[in-house]
């Protein structure tokens, strides 16, 4: 996420290819010359939440980044429009941790280790031996993804969920034939339907079992989260994306 203060840097940034060797007396290239040698590929701002921003590249990110977490964006679920929800939901949760001076990020060490165990987890790392170097290296590579990426990503997602906890989830329990059932009804058909086979369940419960935390709270949680959008200020400015993002009060506004 791009702090709004560059936004007028960040809608038109340009990644060209390095110039060649010039000679001794270079001769000016026309604009349309210079453009046709050296294609560029434009960025853009898609949303912009508060004084926050999303670029479009933030939303091809998002969308690789959602091979960690297979047992919760599904196959067949991963596009740009669920891509920038979670994105929209992430920034205005942030947004409020900031807010009560809550930790955004965890300590490396805690991070290394849920690395670890998630090496284990994802289902396709069992055909990419990810519990070896040269094997999760050749998964993040295959996906798009660097190392300094899924620490990232994973220290604010462990910091997000400890948030979540302490917010929403005291008194909640989840009970073992739950976590089960989950597993045996929703995972395995939704992995099998792809041709992935599922982790062992030992190795998944602890994941499911957020999963269902999740689900328990998820009529609290959704209606904090609508009233965030609502006082956000979230703004979907390319139109390429679904109207589904408009906060209730301007949809209301527009409408008047």
């Amino acid at each position: 996420m791009k702090p709004l203060l560059v936004l007028p840097v960040v809608c038109t940034v340009l990644f060209a290819a390095p110039p060649a060797a010039r000679p001794q007396m270079p001769i000016p290239a026309s604009p349309q010359a210079a453009a046709e040698s050296h294609p560029v590929e434009l960025d853009h701002v898609v949303a912009v939440i508060g004084d926050d921003v999303i670029l479009e590249s933030d939303v091809h990110q998002e969308m690789h980044l959602s091979a960690l977490e297979p047992l919760q964006v599904l196959p067949g679920q991963n596009t740009p429009d669920s891509a920038l929800r979670r994105l929209i939901d992430r920034t205005l949760i942030l947004q409020q941790m900031k807010e009560q001076r809550q930790a955004v990020t965890t300590a490396a060490p805690e991070v290394d280790k849920a690395i670890e165990e998630l090496r284990i987890e994802i289902p396709a790392c069992a055909r990419y031996h990810c519990e070896t170097r040269q094997g999760w290296d050749v998964f993040l590579r295959d996906h798009d993804l660097t190392l300094a990426m899924v620490q990232q990503r994973w220290s604010q997602r462990m910091a997000i969920i400890h948030f979540i906890n302490i917010r929403f989830q005291s008194g909640i329990r989840i009970a073992p034939d739950e976590i089960t059932t989950y597993y045996e009804k929703v995972l395995v058909p939704a992995l099998e339907k792809h041709h992935e086979k599922a982790p062992p369940l030992d190795d998944v419960s602890g994941r499911i079992r957020e999963i269902l935390l999740q689900q328990q709270v998820s009529g609290l949680f959704q209606d904090w989260l609508t009233s965030l959008r609502d006082q956000g200020n979230v703004r979907v400015v390319d139109p390429a994306y679904s109207a589904d993002f408009v906060p209730t009060s301007q949809q209301r506004d527009s409408t008047q």
